[in-house]
């Protein structure tokens, strides 16, 4: 194996407390003497997050604002208040921190029904402020495709909907498509909701922050669809066609929301197939292999469906409960399996290559990724350097070497 760097473009590095405080200062502004914002922030762990987030809160302050922090999330953090104020204490956002209060609640309430007959529900806090500013990364989603992703809409319908919004929003785009029922259910909650708008987060390559902008609600579509074909042209992929054993070091809710990127590692939350698949996008993984859980996903493992082969030690991490609740409510049943676990890496990697189906044993497509998030250095086996397909988009920064094992029989750590 070899350690390899992809070659990125270079972007400028942008001020996070300048430009949220830029993008939030006219906004701000309009906002009545005391009033009660809800700064609505999701689970995922967006660069940055705890600057963009302090800032807002400092700015809205400025303005004469009291404002508090609302998780908006859905149905993670086990589906409760205290899972959700947890979840945010590891991205560093907490009362204390952040000199303001957090208020976590559940509950919901019908604020209308969207078209199809699709009951639309939304946090009560929220309802119950003079105003609301979502902070939400957009980029492509992990379930589906198509002129939004994950963004504005999503945080808005799921993340503000908490469990039972979830719940109502996946049902219904098992029927009628993800995309549909977003912008549907997004409707019904602009009319309803006190919107001051929104920060929009795109990262780029390196998962660094390049861009934040305030949208006002009346743009919330057209902008949501925007940035996410901005942030689609400068998603990272892996540089190879196949790959016969993909090696992950760890996965999580902090990661993806499927714990490892469907558009990283070539499989769909719905389920793979290890045949050629018509217009489904590179790379084809063959076998593979998750290691490690991480601590941020506080045992939820959705995702780990998607490996062939996973760790002991990661299956004794994983909270069923949480794991099951996210499944159930995404209907990603498949997400929620649990591979074959071994007890150290070594007799992982070895079941793994000895199930190759038609393989030169001796010179498997083999690549070791941190996360992925992080596929801007990885390892590769020397049969990946010299492919056609990565030519002019990686180059070597070690001399191939043997794997390298603990006395345990587990991977030594190549990541610094």
């Amino acid at each position: 194996m070899a350690m390899v760097q992809q070659l990125f473009p270079e972007n400028p590095a942008i001020d996070i407390q300048e430009t949220v405080r830029q993008a939030l200062a006219g906004p701000a502004r309009t906002l009545k003497p005391n009033a009660r914002v809800a700064v609505a922030v999701g689970s995922r762990g967006i660069t940055n997050l705890e600057a963009i987030v302090s800032t807002a809160i400092a700015t809205l302050k400025s303005a004469g604002a009291q404002p508090f922090v609302l998780p908006a999330m859905g149905s993670h953090g086990g589906g409760t208040s205290t899972g959700q104020t947890a979840l945010l204490a590891d991205f560093g956002l907490t009362q204390s921190r952040l000199g303001v209060p957090i208020r976590a609640a559940m509950d919901t309430q019908l604020v209308g029904v969207a078209e199809g007959g699709i009951p639309v529900v939304v946090s009560v806090e929220a309802l119950r402020a003079d105003a609301v500013l979502l902070i939400s990364r957009v980029k492509p989603h992990t379930d589906f495709s198509g002129g939004i992703g994950s963004g504005l809409l999503k945080m808005l319908v799921v993340g503000l909907g908490k469990r039972a919004g979830a719940t109502n929003f996946h049902r219904a785009a098992a029927a009628l498509g993800h995309e549909t029922v977003l912008r549907r259910c997004a409707r019904v909650l602009l009319e309803n909701l006190p919107l001051l708008g929104g920060l929009a987060i795109v990262e780029n390559q390196r998962h660094a922050t390049a861009r934040i902008d305030f949208v006002s609600p009346k743009e919330f579509e057209q902008r949501d669809e925007a940035l996410c074909a901005m942030a689609r042209e400068v998603m990272p992929t892996l540089p190879f066609d196949s790959i016969d054993l993909l090696i992950v070091d760890r996965m999580g809710k902090n990661i993806s929301g499927t714990g490892m990127d469907p558009a990283i590692i070539g499989r769909t939350v719905h389920g793979y197939s290890l045949e050629e698949l018509p217009g489904h996008p590179p790379p084809k993984v063959r076998r593979l292999f998750v290691r490690e859980l991480t601590p941020e996903s506080r045992g939820n493992a959705i995702g780990i469906g998607l490996a062939d082969f996973t760790t002991q030690r990661l299956v004794r991490a994983i909270d069923a409960r949480a794991t099951a609740l996210n499944a159930l409510t995404a209907l990603s049943l498949q997400a929620a399996k649990v591979p074959i676990h071994f007890d150290t890496d070594l007799e992982a990697i070895q079941q793994a290559l000895l199930t190759l189906p038609q393989l030169d044993h001796f010179s498997p497509r083999v690549v070791r990724i941190r996360d992925t998030l992080s596929v801007e250095f990885f390892q590769a086996s020397e049969s990946c350097l010299t492919l056609p397909e990565a030519d002019g988009r990686i180059v070597a920064r070690s001399e191939p070497q043997p794997m390298s094992f603990d006395g345990n029989g587990n991977l030594t750590l190549p990541w610094t």
